[in-house]
């Protein structure tokens, strides 16, 4: 078992700045990858960025490139989504996910485990 809490969201002008914190715990040979996600209202949910725990690295969505931001806090098992410049676009509830991923990290479908999400409004 896996458990994901989510922090950090709210509400911000459009430029400004949010960092959202992932909390893991629970069995870590149950996943290679933390990711997050987002998802607009009546929209899909999508992949923002992610962490693969196995090479420590981290990738970001093309559509969030040079604005977001994935790092990990080693000691405290959290994985942080920084994300500046913010546009009204990226409002949406934001959702980490922990899964054994062996494709694309992209994929809500090869995820097993969700947090609660945190909500994120831009306004402009």
């Amino acid at each position: 078992q896996v458990q994901l809490v989510e922090s950090g969201g709210g509400s911000v002008q459009a430029g400004g700045s949010l960092r959202l914190s992932c909390a893991v715990s629970g069995d870590t040979w149950e996943y290679n990858f933390i990711a997050w996600f987002r998802q607009a209202p009546e929209k899909e949910r999508e992949g923002v960025g992610a962490y693969y725990r196995l090479a420590s690295s981290v990738s970001v969505a093309s559509s969030v490139e040079g604005r977001f931001t994935i790092s990990r806090d080693n000691a405290k098992n959290i994985v942080y989504l920084q994300m500046n410049s913010l546009k009204p676009e990226d409002t949406g509830m934001y959702y980490c996910a922990a899964g054994w991923i062996v494709d694309s990290w992209k994929q809500v479908r090869d995820y097993k485990y969700w947090g609660q999400g945190t909500q994120v409004t831009v306004s402009s």
